[in-house]
C-alpha cells in the first residue's frame, strides 16, 4: 500500500467533508499529517454527520458553509495544496423532483469553486468525485471510459457538467484537476436513514431493524461495489500522481454480484451475529423504473495501469465491517 507521504503537512480542503467519503478521507489524511479543512453545509437531506469525524475532531478544522457561497469559497481555497471536491447532491430521485437544486449544487457550485481558485491565483490540485451514473444504461459491459455518455436522470447530466467544468479549467487556466467516476461506494459512515445516497444504506437499516430487505424488480440486476477504503485510496493516488492531471478514471469492483446475491450475502453475515433478516421483492416505485440502468459494472483497467489502483476489500469483508459498524452506531445515523 502506498505510504502517501506527500500529504504530510500539506494544506487540504475537503468539500462535503462531514459526509461519508469525505470523512473517511479526512481520517486517512489526518493519520498522514495533513492540515485539513472540512467544508460541509450539514443540510439534513445530504450526507453530512458530525459523528463521522468522531476521534479526529482535534485534527481538522470544520467550516459549516455551502459550496455555493462564492465569498466563502474564495476564502477557503486560499493557500490550499489539494482540494478533494466531494460535495454534491447524490440522490437520483431528488434530482428529478427538484432539478433546479441539483443544478445549483452539482453544476453551478462547481464553477463557484473553480472560479474561486482562479481568482485566488493559487492552483491547488483538485480531485473531483464524479459518478458512473452519467453513462446511463450500458451498451456493453464492463463499461470503460470510452463508453458513450447518455445520463438517464438530472443528476447524471449535472454531474457530467461538473466534471467537464473541471476539465475546462485545467485546459484553459492550468488548474490541475482530475475526475474519478465512482461506482457504488459503501462502508462505515454512509447515509442509512433513506436511499438518498445508496440503496445499500437503506438495506443495512432494514436488516438491523428487522424489516425485510426491499429489492425492486426481479433482483437479477448486476452491480459492482467499492468499499470506502478503496475509494479513499483512489482519491489519494489521484492527488499525488502527476499522470492523473487532466485525466478521468472509472473506479470499479473486482466482484460483480446480483442484487439477490448481495442481499443473501448480507443475511448470511447478519446470521453470524444473531441478526435474522428476510428479503422482499416489490415493483419499482413510480419514477424509478424509467431511470433504472439495468446491469452495470465498470472497467478499472485505466486507473490500474496508470495509477496502480485496484480494489482490495472483498464484499464479504467490507459488508462484514459495515454491518458491524452500524450494529454499534445505528442511532447516530438514523437520528444524527
Amino acid at each position: 500500500m502506498n505510504a502517501h507521504n506527500i500529504y504530510n503537512s500539506k494544506k487540504v480542503l475537503i468539500t462535503g467533508g462531514l459526509g461519508f467519503i469525505g470523512s473517511n478521507l479526512a481520517k486517512k489524511l489526518a493519520s498522514l499529517g495533513a492540515e485539513i479543512t472540512l467544508l460541509d453545509s450539514l443540510i439534513p437531506e445530504y450526507g453530512g454527520n458530525l459523528f463521522n469525524i468522531k476521534g479526529i475532531e482535534d485534527s481538522v478544522n470544520v467550516n459549516i458553509s455551502d459550496i455555493r457561497d462564492s465569498f466563502g469559497m474564495r476564502h477557503l481555497v486560499k493557500h490550499k495544496d489539494y482540494i478533494f471536491n466531494l460535495a454534491g447532491q447524490t440522490s437520483h430521485i431528488d434530482s428529478m423532483a427538484d432539478p433546479v437544486s441539483d443544478l445549483e449544487i452539482n453544476a453551478k457550485a462547481q464553477i463557484t469553486l473553480l472560479e474561486a481558485c482562479r481568482k485566488a491565483g493559487n492552483h491547488p490540485k483538485i480531485i473531483f468525485a464524479s459518478t458512473r451514473q452519467l453513462y446511463g444504461k450500458p451498451v456493453y459491459l464492463p463499461v470503460d471510459e470510452a463508453h458513450q455518455i447518455r445520463p438517464v436522470d438530472i443528476n447524471g447530466i449535472n454531474k457530467l457538467a461538473g466534471e467537464w467544468y473541471h476539465a475546462l479549467y485545467h485546459s484553459v487556466y492550468g488548474i490541475p484537476t482530475c475526475s474519478l467516476r465512482l461506482t457504488n461506494t459503501y462502508g462505515p459512515g454512509m447515509r442509512i436513514r433513506d436511499a438518498r445516497q445508496t440503496f445499500l444504506g437503506i438495506w443495512i437499516r432494514q436488516l438491523l431493524e428487522g424489516t425485510p430487505i426491499s429489492i425492486y424488480g426481479d433482483g437479477e440486476q448486476l452491480r459492482d461495489f467499492n468499499h470506502v477504503d478503496d475509494a479513499v485510496e483512489a482519491l489519494l493516488l489521484a492527488g499525488e500522481k502527476d499522470e492523473a492531471v487532466g485525466n478521468l478514471y472509472n473506479l470499479g469492483g473486482s466482484e460483480v454480484i446480483s442484487l439477490n446475491k448481495l442481499a443473501e450475502l448480507m443475511l448470511a453475515i447478519g446470521m453470524k451475529s444473531g441478526i435474522a433478516g428476510s428479503i422482499r421483492h416489490q415493483p419499482f416505485p413510480e419514477g424509478r423504473k424509467n431511470i433504472d440502468i439495468g446491469d452495470y459494472y465498470g472497467s478499472y483497467k485505466k486507473i490500474e495501469t496508470e495509477l496502480g489502483w485496484s480494489p482490495k476489500v472483498s464484499m464479504l469483508e467490507g459488508l462484514g465491517n459495515t454491518i458491524e459498524f452500524y450494529s454499534n452506531h445505528l442511532q447516530n445515523y438514523i437520528d444524527p
